[in-house]
């Protein structure tokens, strides 16, 4: 028997699709760039936005005769035993196969933003927290394991990580974010992408582009991000990811921008990210986003319009189930009114990734695994140290922590005794179980409550819940104060309940008018503060909140992000003094609640002046964290000195632990351009370490800037390095300054191409 070219693994992946394309009709092709989503709720609950009137009914049998792009969420969607549900997998991918004149399986795609969002797999810690632990290489062991466990059930495609800047902590899905700061935001994110990537599984950069810049903080509202904000800030993360990361898939975003809404934008999917960028891999539809330009957006009058609208900018696959790009778009095409050509464009795109991915091999078996174990040991572990190194000590004024072992300990708080405290809005149980009541949480998630007994068991714990986190009632105060009223401390446990489009306070859909805490938590905590009692403040949160109504009334304040499964021994580790506290803030905390939005990225004119009554100085700077040890920076080697626009130059010191217990410090590089072309942030991160410090251990960091670094957008729309005085800011945070270093850059105005240098590396040795 002849084997048919595109089923020749000897073959370039190009010549084998450009055979397969030739011998399919135009449903085959079309079949190949929609997916199917089973089980999908279309009664108006979902976890979606509009999923209960954008989904659909199909005849599945007929549907899959003709092939199948994609499988929506097979384990997402439902809980699932994960070895029930590999099996069930493999046998639709069977029936795929075996339905369609070619057997084609789909690509399996599934959420995994922290961790894979399925029953029983390990619930790792949100985005946010990743930014605080300042941790590429462990952010990347963890998206190794999640890829690890993604393949391990025949799933091919992760819907992670998410690159958005955030631009104003009001948006609901902050908590899915690295930070407020492009820099951060792009290491930590290509980490992810390796990791993922290394696995096997394709990561999917989300949401391209500028989703976090809506007005007024809402889900899905219009951006008014600007040119050079949109390339100084939005879109370096996605940059990185692709080149640094490897990303094989870009999820297009829902929102549009100066009135184009980024699914139907060619300049944004086309031009940018393909013609200037060089990516070659598929992009996707966010969740019934082409259908969105008919509906919400209203700039396309018929289904068949938006899919012609949406192929035209260059999305390539309709998720999560076929509508748009379905028969309305065959009869399009047969009518003339769509050019197949885009048809065939997109097609090849996903069959090239098909290929790339094994599936078109003529030896393809679906994965059919025996027993799963999605929560190993090694995932725990990993997710601890995660944990761990994102917990942010704000405040320790008099030292309170680490608390007494054989102290009285009121807990107080609605934070302190859920387990889903824990937990962001894209964990199985706050994203998928809230639907299940009856099903179990399938995972271990000890409380902070049950950890910090664990973690001092000579101490008194006394609990009052206090109040509830969102709703007005302040019946349980009373009993909260005299719980305090009778403990040497009060540990005030408040925050976040993460959830979806307004059952939460924090997650998708979950926007906030201020940043004040959740509900009556104030009055609780000023309830508290009045006793006299010192107040430990531990925040389990999504987002940012003003504390200055708090300021130096606190014995304590420590920071925790979603920290996930292995959240609550981090934190009582940390109160307890088990773990030194090395997170540091990726997004500032606010003083006041309102004079929103503020992230640290601001020109002279968005920070404090005479020219305005409103302050915007934020509480705790971005970068801002404490330890339980002590750190100091000595024999800095930066000597003024004049460098070329194309030039380098080497930046180094020791950083010596002065304390008498092993911790982390983490050294941040700032760049401050006085004087530039068009308005520049006074201070912009460009490059930080992470260091592991023995006690009186020392480390020598060195780090290598080049002028690509100082490039910015001008007033034509180039990026450019300009010649000009820079300083070079190395401190503990963007407002603590340690050492400054003055470089004068010389010759000609320098035009940067796709291949400049994003990444300040760094060097780290043992000091002379």
């Amino acid at each position: 028997m002849t084997t048919a070219p595109w089923r020749d693994p000897a073959l370039p992946a190009v010549a084998r699709v450009d055979d397969l394309l030739s011998r399919m009709t135009l449903e085959e092709k079309t079949a190949q760039l929609y997916g199917v989503w089973v089980g999908a709720d279309t009664g108006g609950d979902g976890v979606a936005p509009h999923q209960h009137d954008m989904t659909t009914d199909y005849d599945w049998d007929e549907l899959i005769t003709r092939g199948l792009g994609q499988l929506t969420r097979s384990f997402g969607t439902a809980p699932v035993d994960p070895a029930l549900g590999a099996r069930a997998l493999a046998r639709a991918q069977r029936r795929i196969a075996a339905a369609g004149r070619f057997g084609i399986p789909a690509v399996a795609h599934e959420e995994c933003l922290a961790g894979f969002t399925a029953w029983r797999a390990t619930a790792y810690p949100v985005p946010l927290a990743w930014g605080a632990a300042f941790d590429p290489p462990l952010v990347e062991e963890m998206a190794r394991r999640i890829g690890q466990d993604l393949r391990s059930v025949g799933v091919h495609q992760g819907l992670a990580p998410v690159l958005d800047v955030v631009r104003d902590p009001r948006w609901g899905r902050v908590e899915e974010t690295i930070g407020e700061d492009p820099y951060l935001v792009g290491t930590v994110g290509a980490a992810y992408v390796r990791g993922l990537e290394s696995a096997g599984i394709v990561a999917t950069l989300k949401h391209f582009a500028g989703y976090a810049s809506s007005v007024g903080a809402r889900n899905l509202a219009p951006v008014r991000a600007g040119t050079r904000e949109f390339a100084d800030v939005t879109l370096p993360p996605f940059e990185m990811a692709l080149r640094e990361g490897g990303a094989r898939s870009v999820m297009a975003a829902y929102t549009e921008r100066d009135g184009v809404p980024a699914s139907a934008d060619p300049e944004l999917l086309t031009q940018l990210l393909r013609e200037d960028w060089g990516f070659t891999g598929t992009v996707v539809a966010d969740y019934f986003g082409i259908g969105f330009l008919q509906t919400l957006h209203r700039v396309a009058g018929t289904p068949a319009r938006a899919a012609h609208l949406a192929l035209e900018a260059g999305i390539d696959v309709e998720l999560p189930t076929v509508k748009y790009y379905g028969d309305a778009l065959n009869a399009a095409v047969r009518a003339g009114e769509v050019p197949e050509e885009l048809i065939d464009r997109a097609a090849r795109r996903v069959l090239i990734q098909k290929c790339e991915l094994g599936l078109l091999d003529e030896d393809w078996q679906p994965e059919t695994p025996e027993t799963v174990d999605l929560d190993s040991a090694a995932n725990r572990a990993v997710a601890r140290r995660l944990a761990e190194e994102s917990v942010v000590l704000l405040d320790n004024p008099d030292g309170l922590l680490p608390l007494s072992p054989d102290t009285r300990i009121a807990v107080v708080g609605p934070r302190a005794a859920d387990a889903l405290a824990m937990l962001g809005c894209y964990s199985f149980p706050s994203h998928v179980l809230t639907h299940h009541p009856e099903a179990e949480l399938g995972i271990e998630i000890p409380t902070l409550l049950e950890s910090l007994r664990a973690e001092l068991p000579d101490a008194k714990v006394t609990f009052a819940e206090g109040c509830p986190v969102s709703d007005p009632d302040t019946t349980g105060i009373e009993e909260a104060v005299a719980r305090a009223a009778e403990a040497d401390v009060c540990v005030a446990v408040l925050g976040d309940r993460a959830g979806l489009f307004g059952r939460g306070t924090s997650g998708e859909g979950c926007d906030v008018a201020d940043l004040r805490l959740p509900g009556v938590q104030g009055a609780l905590l000023d309830a508290l503060v009045a006793t006299g009692v010192p107040v430990v403040l531990v925040l389990l949160t999504g987002r940012p909140y003003a504390l200055g109504r708090w300021h130096g009334r606190l014995g304590a304040v420590v920071q925790a992000f979603f920290p996930g499964e292995e959240g609550g021994p981090a934190v009582a580790g940390v109160l307890s003094g088990r773990v030194n506290p090395s997170g540091r803030l990726p997004v500032s905390v606010p003083q006041v609640t309102g004079g929103q939005p503020w992230t640290y990225l601001q020109p002279p004119l968005g920070l404090a002046g005479e020219v305005s009554n409103l302050d915007p100085t934020p509480l705790y700077p971005f970068g801002h964290g404490h330890s339980y040890t002590t750190f100091t920076w000595e024999d800095v080697d930066g000597p003024e000195t004049g460098l070329g626009t194309d030039g380098s130059y080497d930046l180094s010191l020791t950083v010596r632990n002065t304390g008498d217990r092993a911790g982390a410090e983490v050294v941040q590089l700032y760049l401050h351009d006085p004087v530039a072309d068009v308005t520049r942030p006074d201070v912009r991160l460009i490059g930080y370490q992470r260091l592991e410090l023995p006690a009186g251990g020392s480390a020598r960091v060195t780090f290598h800037f080049h002028t690509d670094l100082s490039a910015f957008t001008d007033r034509g729309g180039r990026r450019v390095v300009e010649p000009g005085d820079l300083e070079l800011r190395l401190g503990t945070s963007s407002a603590d300054v340690r050492h400054t270093a003055r470089l004068s850059l010389t010759g000609p105005v320098r035009v940067l191409g796709p291949d400049r240098r994003m990444l300040c590396e760094t060097r780290v040795a043992a000091p002379e």
